[in-house]
């Protein structure tokens, strides 16, 4: 080390993974293949959202409700009527 500057021996690197994400993107695309819906897929969420959070009894409305307050569950249109 010369002069005693602890930077001295550092060295600035730079990657860009503009293109390594880009491949990435179109990797996962091509593994999803030809059949993959995504309009189906989104409708599926929905339809296991809403079968996982109907039918709670009181207590468990309440719960929801807390953790829809508090963020832990995203909000989701309905949810007053969703849970009973």
């Amino acid at each position: 080390m010369r002069d005693g500057d602890p930077t001295e021996d550092l060295h600035l690197l730079e990657i860009d993974l503009t293109r390594d994400e880009a491949r990435r993107r179109a990797e996962v695309i091509a593994a999803l293949g030809d059949g993959w819906d995504p309009i189906a897929v989104m409708e599926g969420e929905e339809e296991a959202y809403r079968r996982l959070y109907s039918g709670l009894d009181e207590e468990q409305t309440a719960i929801y409700r807390q953790l829809v307050a508090a963020g832990v569950l995203p909000p989701r249109e309905g949810d007053d009527h969703a849970a009973h």
